[in-house]
């Protein structure tokens, strides 16, 4: 079945470009505002919208996203109505788009349920971030047969044996946390990405996107240079945090995005 993720990333590659996938919080400060940041994003040259579920407690989360995360619930944002926000989306964009979110949320919803609304609504992948691959073989609730990819996360403290058993059920793409630690900016790429990005690739032949710490194009471009898409998250969601209660929200924050979508779109150029 054809998936707006795999054709996108597809289409990248025979281009020689890498992608850019942009974080934010769904519900901050609206979820109308996500919706008009989302149709805005796609016209700067975001490749992947990736959505945070927002929940009371987001342990991979540095306080900018936290602090994200806290003002969406505050406006009332609940898992139905985020997959409502994509269902609007949809009417306009057909930017892949992938739910980041903890297993409470998606638990509390119906395991099997939200797969199937999530795909029915226009999702095409799912991060599950605190939900073991192990867990798929372990219980027949966690292994639903799902349209979703499933993107799997390699820590740089993960060992060679372990990327082999994460690769293997993964989708889409895998997510390379280039950082210990949460979320959040930093001044420099980590030393290790490209020795790090090269063992992934011997274990799948997946996209691998790297994110944690990236928020410049200069950043972008070092990273593009190794894998073939970039995250950047915190460094968005504190512009919208600036700016959230202005009417042009979504154009004040496409301005910082579009120079990002350039550096990545111009990484494989700029080995």
């Amino acid at each position: 079945m054809a998936n707006r993720i795999d054709e996108q990333l597809a289409r990248l590659l025979k281009k020689g470009q890498k992608a850019l996938i942009a974080y934010i919080a769904a519900g901050d400060p609206t979820l109308d505002a996500t919706r008009a940041l989302a149709i805005a994003f796609e016209k700067a040259g975001v490749d992947v919208l990736e959505l945070g579920v927002p929940f009371s407690d987001p342990l991979a989360d540095g306080i900018v996203n936290q602090m994200a995360a806290a003002r969406a619930l505050e406006s009332g944002t609940t898992v139905a109505g985020v997959l409502e926000c994509v269902r609007q989306i949809r009417r306009e964009s057909q930017l892949p788009i992938v739910l980041y979110t903890y297993m409470n949320p998606v638990y509390q919803y119906g395991f099997e349920r939200f797969h199937a609304d999530a795909a029915a609504a226009g999702v095409d992948g799912l991060l599950l971030l605190d939900l073991p691959p192990d867990e798929d073989q372990h219980s027949a609730e966690f292994s639903v047969q799902s349209p979703l990819r499933r993107i799997r996360l390699i820590a740089p403290t993960t060992p060679p044996e372990r990327i082999a058993h994460l690769t293997k059920g993964a989708s889409g793409f895998l997510y390379y946390v280039s950082r210990e630690g949460v979320t959040g900016e930093r001044s420099d790429v980590a030393e290790s990405l490209a020795e790090r990005v090269a063992l992934i690739r011997q274990h799948s032949t997946l996209p691998i996107a790297v994110g944690f710490g990236i928020s410049t194009p200069e950043q972008v471009r070092a990273v593009a240079a190794h894998a073939d898409a970039v995250v950047v998250g915190s460094a968005i969601v504190k512009r919208i945090a600036e700016h959230g209660a202005e009417p042009d929200l979504a154009e004040k924050v496409a301005a910082l995005v579009a120079p990002l979508a350039a550096a990545a779109h111009a990484g494989a150029q700029a080995q």
